[in-house]
């Protein structure tokens, strides 16, 4: 497997509160419009809006917001047009950052995570100077309390999943992008619950960061989420359980 992603298993970590919903909702609504636009509002033909709205039913959104914005997105009802836009750059301890944003006004958002990145002592970056260090993925973690490893294996194999680690309390399955339902779906008859599931970027290695750095670096990931117009960030650092406690 590719470097681990340690702000993943952050994340995951993270408790829920309902006053992170509404972003939650936002960022889910987004992605469906924006799906809906460019494939059609038919999951079984778009790829992409399956995959969204299977993350809004996993985020318990209602069926009707799922509607609405399926419905904005194949313009049946007006809507806002969110331009895709991916941002590339570096956080304190020369880590790479990438964010990828749905919005309505790319000048505000650009502004946003320049100013961002600057604060957390780090710097926005040219087009392509850090991508080449991620690889998309699809990524199935699942509680290792859940599913024994063999049972585990022997499913998502079978499904098309490319490989199955263990990251200390959970099993992660990484699958190639196109692979990833069809693995989610084989774990889903098998009635395997999972703790998460997600298309994402995964550093091919990670950098060492610590003290200081380590601070900046989780504020900086913190804040860019915490932006309505971010939908995704990435980064490859990696920081000790010591440094994460502090």
């Amino acid at each position: 497997m590719s470097g681990h992603s340690k702000w993943s298993t952050i994340k995951r970590k993270k408790a829920k509160v309902d006053a992170e919903r509404g972003k939650t909702f936002t960022k889910l609504i987004k992605e469906i419009t924006t799906a809906a636009r460019q494939g059609g509002g038919d999951e079984n033909a778009n790829t992409r809006l399956r995959s969204a709205v299977m993350a809004a039913k996993a985020a318990n959104m209602p069926q009707a917001n799922i509607e609405r914005a399926i419905k904005k997105g194949t313009g049946e009802l007006p809507g806002v047009v969110y331009e895709e836009k991916t941002y590339e750059g570096y956080g304190a301890g020369g880590v790479a950052i990438l964010i990828d944003t749905l919005t309505d006004n790319t000048n505000r958002t650009t502004s946003d995570v320049r100013h961002l990145l600057s604060k957390h002592g780090g710097s926005l970056g040219e087009n392509g100077c850090v991508a080449w260090m991620f690889e998309k993925k699809g990524l199935i973690v699942i509680d290792k309390n859940k599913s024994e490893e063999e049972l585990l294996m022997d499913i998502a194999i079978e499904a098309g999943a490319e490989d199955l680690t263990i990251e200390e309390d959970v099993y992660e399955i990484i699958t190639l992008p196109d692979q990833f339902i069809a693995v989610k779906e084989a774990l889903g008859k098998a009635k395997i619950p999972l703790a998460s599931d997600e298309i994402t970027m995964i550093p091919k290695t990670t950098v060492k960061i610590e003290g200081k750095a380590a601070e900046q670096v989780l504020r900086l990931m913190e804040a860019l989420e915490e932006n309505e117009d971010i939908q995704h960030v990435y980064s490859n650092f990696d920081i000790d359980e010591a440094d994460l406690e502090a």
